[in-house]
C-alpha cells in the first residue's frame, strides 16, 4: 500500500485543506484526498524554514531517514506511527505522508483520564522495551536533543516567536528559582553534558524524543506516534518526563499519581534513578516555559498552577542532585 502513496499520486491528488504549520517549528503541513479516496497529511521538511530543524542541525528531515533505514518497521503492535511513504524531493528534502488520524490526535486542551494515561504510558514502555539495548544509532544525537533549549545554542534564533519566549522564560527561571536547587537546575539548562553524560550510563533504548499529546493519537491498538524528526537513543525514562513537563496541565491525575503509575506500567523495567534523571532533563529542557507562564501568562490560574508545579519539578531535581546523579 505505502509504494502507492509516490509523488504521481499526491500530483493527483485534490487539496482537502492547508493545515499550515505544525504549530512549533515552520514544517508545512497540507491535507489531500488522494483519488480512491483516503485522506492524508503531507509534511515537507524545509531546512530554510524549520526551526526545529535548524536547531538540531537537520538539513533534510531525519524523520524520513528513520523511515526508510526500517527503524520503525519494529515497533510493537501496540505503538504504530502514521507514515505511508516518506522520500528526498528534487532539493533533497524530506517528505512524509501519512495517514489522516482526525480526531483520533490529541490536543493541548483535551483531558485525559488515568485510563487513557495508562495506554499512553504502556504503549511507551513497550517501545522502550522493543528497542532496549539496541545499538543501532539513530539520527539525532542524545545530546542535542537534551540541550536543544540551551540559551547559548538558541540564541541566534533570536527573532523568532519561540525562541525569544525560551530566551525570556530563562532569565524569569532565575528569578522564580532562586535557590540553591534552581541555581544547579538553571547551570544545566545552560550547560547540559554533565546530565548526558549520567544518562549515557543508564541503559539505552530508542526515545521518540518528542513525546507530547500533540504527537500522538490513541487508536483501537494503543498509541499512534507521529513526529519522529528527533528520535535519539538514551533512556526511557527521558520520554517520560518530556511527557510529564509538557503535558501534566492535561492528565487527570496529580504528579505523584502519574509516577505511581508509570512505576506500575513499567514493573521489572523501572529504574528509579533514570527517572530521576528523566525528570530532571524534563524541568532542564522545559523549565523556561513554566517560568514564563508564571510570570507572563494573563491568567492567574495559570501562573498558580505553574507555581505550584515548579516546587514540585524542584523537589524532584533536589533528590537527583542529593543522590549525586549528576
Amino acid at each position: 500500500m505505502a509504494a502507492q502513496i509516490d509523488r504521481a499520486v499526491l500530483d493527483s491528488a485534490t487539496a482537502h485543506g492547508d493545515l499550515g504549520e505544525d504549530g512549533r517549528s515552520g514544517a508545512a503541513l497540507r491535507r489531500l484526498t488522494l483519488a480512491d479516496g483516503r485522506r492524508v497529511v503531507v509534511k515537507r521538511y524545509d531546512p530554510g524554514t524549520d526551526l526545529v530543524m535548524q536547531m538540531i542541525g537537520d538539513d533534510h528531515g531525519r524523520e524520513v531517514e528513520l523511515y526508510l533505514d526500517g527503524v520503525l518497521d519494529d515497533l510493537p503492535p501496540t505503538v504504530r506511527h502514521p507514515i505511508l511513504n516518506a522520500w528526498y524531493d528534487d532539493e533533497g528534502n524530506g517528505v512524509v505522508v501519512m495517514r489522516d488520524l482526525g480526531d483520533a490526535v490529541l490536543t493541548w486542551d483535551r483531558l485525559l483520564c488515568p485510563t487513557q494515561v495508562r495506554v499512553v504510558l504502556g504503549g511507551l514502555a513497550d517501545l522502550h522495551d522493543a528497542f532496549r539495548d539496541r545499538t543501532a544509532p539513530t539520527p539525532t544525537a542524545l545530546g542535542t536533543v537534551v540541550s536543544i533549549f540551551e540559551p547559548d545554542r538558541i540564541r541566534r534564533f533570536a527573532g523568532n516567536g519561540l525562541v525569544d519566549a525560551a530566551l525570556r522564560g530563562w532569565e524569569h527561571f532565575a528569578e522564580v528559582a532562586p535557590g540553591e536547587v534552581g541555581q544547579r537546575v538553571l547551570a544545566l539548562a545552560h550547560d547540559g553534558s554533565s546530565l548526558v553524560r549520567a544518562m549515557e550510563t543508564r541503559r539505552q533504548t530508542l526515545l521518540h524524543g518528542d513525546v507530547a499529546t500533540v504527537n500522538l493519537a490513541l487508536e483501537s491498538h494503543g498509541l499512534t506516534l507521529f513526529d519522529w524528526g528527533v528520535a535519539t537513543v538514551g533512556p526511557a525514562e527521558l520520554d517520560v518526563g518530556r511527557l510529564l513537563v509538557g503535558c501534566a496541565h492535561v492528565f487527570d491525575l496529580s504528579f505523584d499519581e502519574f509516577l505511581a503509575l508509570q512505576r506500575d506500567v513499567a514493573g521489572a523495567a523501572h529504574d528509579e534513578a533514570s527517572l530521576e534523571l528523566g525528570l530532571l532533563a524534563g524541568l532542564t529542557w522545559l523549565g523556561w516555559n513554566k517560568a514564563l507562564d508564571m510570570v507572563e501568562h494573563p491568567d492567574e490560574g495559570v501562573r498558580a498552577r505553574e507555581r505550584a508545579g515548579l516546587d514540585w519539578w524542584l523537589a524532584q531535581a533536589g533528590r537527583a542532585f542529593e543522590r549525586g546523579l549528576v
